[in-house]
């Protein structure tokens, strides 16, 4: 396969894999290899999973040379934000007081993916406790935005957006309060939805009838965001927010005159957004970053491709 099998979408990777044209491996090593190309630089996966993910990928093509499909996910990539529990892997709340955190049972998001056949790749960087609008901590330190290196990647699901915007992952999961899906795709260029509360149940949950935070699906196109969803959604018995919502998938619809609300001034203000305010008390978060740079960062200029399946 193609040294850039990367700038493939998650459909994509279910065709080929159903199709027998690529192997769960072989998409993992492209993903694998453009982690160690840019990550260093952006810092988007903080805890790489590289034994899960090895073990996540051959358990995937062996259960294809069987005939078999471990579901939706099978043999696809995925990174999870650092605020959702994963069993055996460092889960750090992006938080000194969890830095060495390996708790010993998933989320049930996390459950669902791996039910559906995922490999695991590792954690994406948040805010301590995803409490914030730019992603930068003790532990990690700050997520750079691939676009410019000088510049917020946005929150608190920042670090799985700059991951998908280079092209380290297909796919990502993120949770949202007040924006921490849809804020850092809009940062990144990428998509975050945040699903109807009750559509993606939570368990545990500190309250399970609050209807404002919520996980929900992240990707580089719209058919890959139904598909995580797809994944994740659908009521669970401890889970008293439930919704009837889906299936999932594009819309084949004509979009001719449709209206699209445009305003610049926030696009320049979210666009032009930098960090400035002190890292808590610790360091500056510019010191993290560097200095400012007009100029288009070179992850950005030549990441991923379209993909004819994302263009649906």
């Amino acid at each position: 396969m193609s040294g850039e099998l990367w700038r493939r979408s998650a459909v994509d990777f279910a065709d080929l894999l159903a199709r027998g044209e690529a192997s769960a491996r072989e998409v993992l090593d492209a993903h694998l290899d453009r982690i160690a190309g840019v990550n260093p630089v952006v810092n988007a996966i903080v805890t790489l999973a590289l034994d899960r993910a090895v073990d996540d990928a051959q358990r995937a093509d062996a259960a294809h040379a069987r005939g078999e499909s471990l579901g939706p996910l099978h043999g696809l990539p995925i990174a999870h934000k650092d605020l959702a529990l994963t069993a055996g892997i460092r889960t750090t709340m992006g938080s000194p007081i969890f830095a060495e955190q390996v708790p010993d049972a998933d989320d049930l998001v996390i459950e669902r993916m791996r039910a559906a056949g995922c490999v695991t790749v590792g954690k994406t960087n948040t805010p301590e406790f995803g409490a914030g609008s730019h992603t930068f901590n003790r532990v990690f330190g700050a997520t750079r935005n691939p676009f410019d290196l000088s510049l917020s990647a946005g929150g608190s699901s920042g670090g799985a957006a700059a991951a998908l915007t280079c092209g380290m992952v297909p796919l990502a999961d993120g949770s949202d309060l007040g924006g921490s899906l849809r804020n850092p795709a809009s940062f990144n260029n990428v998509i975050g939805l945040r699903p109807t509360p009750g559509t993606v149940p939570q368990w545990p949950a500190t309250d399970p009838w609050d209807p404002l935070a919520t996980e929900g699906p992240m990707a580089r196109c719209a058919a890959d965001v139904a598909l995580l969803l797809g994944a994740i959604a659908g009521p669970h018995p401890l889970a008293p927010l439930r919704s009837n919502a889906g299936p999932f998938g594009p819309l084949d619809r004509s979009l001719a005159g449709l209206r699209v609300a445009w305003g610049p001034d926030a696009v320049d203000c979210r666009s032009n957004a930098a960090w400035s305010p002190p890292l808590l008390g610790h360091r500056s978060a510019s010191s993290i970053t560097g200095p400012r740079s007009s100029s288009t960062s070179p992850i950005c200029r030549e990441r991923r491709g379209s993909s004819r399946r994302c263009g649906r």
